[in-house]
């Protein structure tokens, strides 16, 4: 079987275009379609939303933090793609023993165009990811680069969690034209004080994966009163895959 070098740096041994691929991280399982790829795909999450009515005619094998192992065995998978951040490294390496896994590993808008051309390598489909990652990155170069204002980006409510450097979120963040407040890398717990000191341009609540809405708006503009607070689709900015492809005609919709 081919070998090859997967984000995580570890080598992989996958048969040539694989036939039975499970997929465990929702914006791959969108680009597994989106190249092509339906037919073969036999296994997905819970959370696995796009495309739309995909997850009825597919095998459900759990969350992307709980696989049901006996699903995936009675899959009889050929190839599993998995996420660093999003799947669990216990899991994955439950799996690995058995199944070629290959994992992506993204901080950056350049990592997850690499990514899209690995998935197209080890599928036989290098040409369609060519053609993808070709659209998303003249149409992302093409967004106007104004600066929107400093923002902090929510992604939870109780405790309040906000996104920092070193994750996808914040680079697209800062291709989207905001600034963001927040040095503490990755995932920080923020206080309403410490937003209040911040003092952002903007407060914006992602839809996901708290799903915050529009009495959560009322509750932090009630107590940030020189702050825009604002719901955004949270897709947008976490989803690393061909979910791309919208990215500069929502970002141009905030306007």
């Amino acid at each position: 079987m081919p070998l090859f070098t997967d984000q995580m740096n570890r080598t992989v041994d996958i048969p040539e275009h694989p036939q039975r691929i499970v997929s465990l991280v929702p914006s791959q399982t969108e680009l597994l379609v989106d190249l092509g790829l339906k037919d073969r795909l036999v296994g997905l999450t819970k959370f696995c939303v796009h495309p739309k009515g995909l997850k009825k005619q597919k095998t459900i094998i759990g969350g992307t933090k709980n696989f049901h192992f006996d699903k995936i065995a009675a899959l009889q998978p050929d190839l599993i793609i998995g996420n660093k951040e999003e799947n669990y490294q216990e899991g994955i390496e439950l799996l690995a023993d058995k199944y070629p896994v290959w994992m992506s590993d993204i901080y950056t808008l350049v990592d997850a165009l690499e990514m899209m051309k690995g998935i197209g390598e080890i599928t036989g489909t290098l040409a369609q990811a060519d053609k993808l990652t070709n659209e998303i990155s003249q149409d992302i170069v093409s967004l106007s680069r104004r600066s929107r204002g400093t923002s902090v980006y929510l992604i939870w409510k109780d405790p309040m969690m906000a996104v920092g450097p070193q994750t996808f979120i914040h680079d697209m963040l800062g291709r989207a034209g905001f600034t963001n407040l927040v040095e503490e890398s990755r995932y920080p717990e923020l206080s309403m004080e410490d937003i209040k000191n911040l003092s952002p341009d903007f407060l914006l609540l992602s839809s996901e994966p708290f799903p915050f809405k529009q009495e959560h708006i009322d509750e932090f503009a009630a107590q940030l009163s020189q702050t825009h607070v604002q719901l955004v689709d949270g897709e947008m900015f976490s989803w690393y895959g061909s979910r791309l492809r919208y990215f500069k005609e929502y970002v141009e919709s905030l306007d």
